[in-house]
């Protein structure tokens, strides 16, 4: 059994003057506009899955990012820490070496 998925807009294609008998499926009874919005919902729910799943992975990259950039900040904090001790003690030497 071929499925037929219709790209034109079947409002226009089904009119109101058609038989019944062609406004439905032989095969299951559903009505073609109606079979035609499920179809349409169906692909937005996949659409919307793929989202999802995009969206849960980017709050755990952004935990990940944001406890990279913690690390980050403490060891910049740390390395100037560090620098301003070692420039004072290198003026303290500077200052040493002058006065002898």
């Amino acid at each position: 059994v071929e499925k037929y998925l219709p790209r034109k807009n079947l409002k226009e294609i089904i009119s109101v003057n058609m038989p019944s008998e062609e406004k439905v499926c032989k095969y299951c009874g559903v009505s073609y506009l109606i079979l035609h919005e499920f179809k349409a919902m169906e692909e937005k729910v996949k659409a919307m899955e793929k989202d999802m799943k995009f969206y849960q992975g980017s709050v755990d990259r952004e935990k990940r990012l944001q406890e990279k950039l913690q690390s980050l900040s403490q060891d910049l904090q740390q390395y100037r820490t560090d620098n301003e001790s070692k420039t004072q003690r290198l003026e303290c030497v500077i200052h040493l070496y002058y006065l002898f």
